[in-house]
């Protein structure tokens, strides 16, 4: 048997170690070439397939992987509504670290643990229908589920070449989408991650329809408010607009953009040479859950040949109700509108929606082509998400909309929407009856604000109080508010929108709120 034989028998650990004791003992050189002979690496690919295979679970694995995670999901879910909205102790969350990536890994049965421990149990918990706070994301489990199809069975769902279907079902729900806001013509869309995303292609669509480039950007005019959403700032930073001229348009005393104002500052800026180009709306505003006067505002923007665009992340869906219809008159008219299942529709974060009038503005500033994709540019009168967005690669995110959708229908989601709109009603109203509370303007949608009063103390010192108030709320932790300011005061807010929350949670937290009040000396 030569030496070349006697290596092929071994395993590429065992080829290294005898080749080094050859070499140290007899002094010799040997060619790499001895450790991927022909037959050698046959040898080593049957070892490489047989470990690359253990991340393809076989049946018997799967089964038994799929009865954990389930029991574990299905507990959580019986137990979510006895579970605290807000956990302030982050000390368990350093465990993360006490388990390295390591190279065999570890059992599935402790990484639940641990994640229960240290994920589930710190900081905020947004399934439950105790948070308030912020604008609560969904979770609804048919979302859920949809993941777990579109995650398996990995769908692309950038090029319709790469999934037809997959692109298909996505264009559907837009167009769905954007027929239920009256948009008419060869307007176009995308799944986004949220908001942000969406804001940010709605803003880039906007910037190249109206051909504003390097030069322009000095008496180039975008007319925004102070109760716009911070992302859409970002994104007209990140579009490279930054040097543009912002006017920040000053609010009634209702908080809703001034549409007067705003018309005088263009007449204003139009005299000194300006070109007026960009002018936001919101459709429930994060503050103070306000719908700004669309209908006014398109018609500004139509005279003064802007783009108008309507931020409606939160509030957009409301506009399935009805009885709110006319809150949104004018909302058909936005050049691009931005909306967020995950917070109307109540589908876990990271699924959000952009809607575009004009189709060919968001084709004009998104579409590449490349030598490599040759192939994928063979498609009918789709149009795809790649074409439309930053993204190329992206998971298939329609399922999870799509899936509830067509199980449950449109009535659930409706009444969900409408309950949380008269919850706040309900609230707005209790709130008015106690005589410590000093309530905000009665809500427009599902957002409340209010504070916490005593007589003859100044604002700097009911400040002072309301944050410690909601520190004790936050470490009772059965219910989640959240804080904010308006004008410098200090403000807390009821954020109803989670399609758990029911009269349950709000009775909760106003008696959470009595207690506090008798801690602080407020009700004896």
């Amino acid at each position: 048997m030569t030496i070349t034989d006697m290596i092929n028998v071994f395993d590429m650990q065992q080829r290294k170690g005898f080749l080094m004791f050859v070499e140290n003992r007899y002094k010799l050189d040997f060619h790499v070439d001895l450790l991927v002979s022909p037959m050698n690496l046959e040898h080593q690919l049957k070892q490489l397939e047989k470990s690359a295979r253990q991340l393809d679970l076989t049946s018997n694995e799967r089964k038994e992987y799929d009865t954990a995670i389930r029991d574990y999901l299905f507990n959580f879910l019986d137990e979510l509504e006895g579970k605290n909205s807000w956990v302030a102790d982050s000390e368990p969350s350093k465990e993360i670290y006490d388990f390295p990536i390591t190279e065999n890994g570890y059992k599935l049965e402790d990484l639940l643990r641990l994640y229960e421990r240290s994920v589930n149990n710190t900081g905020l918990q947004p399934a439950s229908g105790g948070h308030l706070g912020y604008i609560p994301g969904g979770g609804i489990p048919l979302a859920g589920y949809g993941d777990l199809i579109a995650a398996i069975t990995n769908k692309y769902s950038g090029i319709y070449f790469g999934n037809p279907g997959a692109i298909r079902l996505e264009n559907h729900l837009i167009d769905w989408t954007a027929k239920q806001f009256g948009f008419t013509g060869e307007y176009g869309g995308n799944l986004t991650t949220g908001g942000s995303i969406g804001n940010l292609i709605a803003i880039v669509s906007a910037r190249d329809a109206h051909c504003i480039k390097g030069k322009d950007f000095e008496t180039t005019v975008i007319y925004g408010s102070s109760q716009m959403h911070h992302s859409l700032n970002k994104a007209i930073r990140i579009a490279g607009l930054g040097e543009c001229i912002y006017r920040n348009i000053p609010l009634k005393e209702n908080y809703h953009l001034d549409t007067n104002f705003l018309s005088h500052q263009i007449e204003k800026d139009k005299l000194k040479g300006l070109k007026p180009f960009l002018i936001i709306g919101s459709v429930g505003t994060t503050d103070t859950g306000i719908v700004d006067d669309l209908d006014k505002l398109s018609e500004i923007s139509q005279q003064n040949n802007c783009w108008f665009h309507v931020d409606g992340a939160y509030g957009g869906y409301f506009y399935l109700i009805d009885e709110l219809k006319d809150k949104f008159k004018g909302i058909e008219k936005a050049d691009s509108l931005v909306i967020d299942p995950h917070k109307g529709l109540f589908l876990p974060y990271g699924t959000g929606m952009v809607l575009v009038k004009d189709r060919k503005a968001m084709l004009h500033s998104h579409y590449y082509t490349a030598n490599y994709m040759q192939d994928a540019y063979k498609a009918p009168d789709e149009w795809s998400p790649a074409d439309v967005s930053p993204e190329l690669s992206r998971n298939f995110r329609g399922l999870r909309m799509w899936l509830p959708l067509m199980v449950h229908g449109l009535k659930p989601f409706k009444d969900a929407i409408l309950e949380k709109y008269l919850l706040t009603k309900y609230a707005y109203q209790k709130l008015k009856e106690t005589p410590y509370i000093e309530v905000g303007k009665e809500h427009e949608l599902s957002v409340q604000t209010f504070r916490f009063w005593k007589e003859n103390t100044s604002d700097e010192n009911l400040n002072k109080l309301n944050e410690k108030i909601l520190e004790g709320l936050h470490n009772d932790g059965r219910i989640f508010i959240s804080s904010t300011r308006i004008e410098g005061i200090y403000t807390l807010r009821f954020a109803i929108l989670s399609f758990r929350t029911h009269k349950r949670e709000i009775d909760l937290i106003l008696e959470m709120m009595e207690e506090q009040a008798v801690i602080f000396g407020l009700k004896k």
